[in-house]
């Protein structure tokens, strides 16, 4: 053989052997790739970069299923309610709400009710006191009437009952806070006053009263009664 069929062996020989490691080569990659997918989903464990690898299976992972069982028991025991007892609080909550809710609606209604038989009763029962104060002033005119029809009643004693029972009835309005209006020789008010006629009245200024054919009266300032007067022009 020549030399150069030697070179051209060997270099074939070469080939070949580069060839053969080339296919066992990938043989084993494609055995690894296959070992790893059949390995089982829980077997298997992501990594940060995307790829994957098997999971301990010495200590390290069953710390992590023990840290899960601890976890659990942790939220178990924590205190904290579950869903159907805080759902039993709302509906306790809400009947104690209802129940109060019920009985400030019963009070108030009681209270208006209260109210309504309070104002009637003060309209009906208003003039209580003055009442009770007018019976002496009744009485005191009966006395005098019966006075008056005796055989020896005189105009005096008349006179003087008469005086006496108008004396009693000032002081009830007074009491009561009934004022009487007099205004003769005072300016004309037209608030308190009404003119009933105009006449001229030598040295006595105009819209001057000049005199009272009726006094009026008021009741803690207000007017009850107008006084009916002569109105100087």
């Amino acid at each position: 053989m020549t030399p150069e069929n030697e070179r051209e062996s060997a270099t074939d020989g070469g080939a070949r052997t580069d060839d053969a490691d080339a296919a066992r080569a990938a043989g084993e990659r494609a055995a690894g790739t296959t070992a790893t997918e059949s390995l089982a989903p829980e077997a298997m464990r992501g990594g940060p970069d995307g790829s994957w690898e098997r999971a301990a299976d010495g200590p390290e992972g069953e710390a992590d299923d023990e840290a899960v069982v601890s976890g659990a028991e942790e939220a178990e025991g924590s205190g904290e309610p579950s869903l159907e007892e805080r759902l039993v609080a709302a509906e306790s909550l809400a009947a104690a709400h209802w129940d109060r809710l019920v009985r400030l609606q019963a009070e108030m209604e009681n209270q208006r009710k209260r109210a309504q038989r309070d104002v009637g009763n003060a309209r009906k029962f208003a003039l209580e006191g003055i009442a009770e104060d007018l019976l002496p002033v009744k009485d005191s005119l009966e006395l005098g009437l019966r006075a008056a029809s005796a055989d020896e009643a005189s105009v005096a004693s008349l006179l003087q009952g008469s005086e006496l029972t108008l004396k009693m009835l000032s002081g009830v309005l007074e009491k009561h806070a009934i004022a009487e209006i007099d205004p003769e020789g005072e300016k004309f008010d037209p608030e308190f006053h009404q003119a009933m006629s105009m006449q001229e009245a030598e040295g006595v200024p105009p819209n001057t009263v000049t005199g009272v054919m009726q006094k009026g009266y008021t009741l803690n300032d207000r007017l009850i009664r107008p006084a009916l007067v002569m109105v100087s022009k």
